[in-house]
């Protein structure tokens, strides 16, 4: 068991809690895999366990509760678009959707993937989960978020993020001589 620590008071304040110094509000629109006038989706910097953990922000430095309505309103569609979206990858069950405040000061969202047939990831626990799977491919994580950023701009907005090139080479014959012509006479 692990003891619980004496309350603090006051609380420490949050990261980007000065909008100077706010990592989301200085970040480009490059940083994210979707881009609107009020919205932006970025993904974590590294390819997660799970097969899609995605950030929902506002453009405008504000909290959760902070919201005006018009932005309150647009985060229930948003919320639904980005669930849509992600669920749409074939090897996805379920969307969790959570929001933590205690870390940074500008709103965010978050949306985790449940792989498709991963029982025992159901509940609360998901976010463990992701710390300890093995992280997915790459070029899997890529195509994933070009793939939700192009279903997200199918509504509107930019998307940001492209699939992986492919690193195909063109063989240097067409064809290869058969073996009776390689022989020396």
């Amino acid at each position: 068991m692990k003891a619980l620590e004496e309350p603090v008071d006051p609380e420490p304040t949050r990261k980007g809690e000065d909008i100077a110094d706010c990592a989301a509000c200085q970040a480009p629109d490059d940083a994210y895999i979707w881009v609107n006038e009020r919205w932006r989706v970025r993904a974590t910097e590294k390819p997660p366990g799970l097969p899609m953990v995605l950030l929902l922000e506002p453009r405008t430095h504000l909290d959760l509760g902070d919201l005006p309505n018009l932005l309150a309103a647009e985060l229930g569609v948003m919320t639904v678009r980005v669930e849509r979206a992600i669920r749409s990858l074939d090897n996805v069950a379920r969307v969790h959707v959570n929001r933590w405040g205690d870390g940074t000061a500008h709103m965010h969202m978050w949306f985790m993937a449940r792989p498709r047939g991963a029982l025992q990831m159901r509940g609360t626990f998901l976010p463990m989960w992701d710390d300890i799977l093995p992280p997915i491919s790459e070029a899997q994580w890529k195509e994933s978020l070009a793939m939700v950023a192009a279903w997200l701009a199918e509504f509107g907005g930019t998307a940001l993020a492209q699939p992986p090139r492919i690193d195909w080479q063109a063989p240097a014959k067409l064809s290869e001589p058969a073996p009776a012509e390689l022989a020396v006479e």
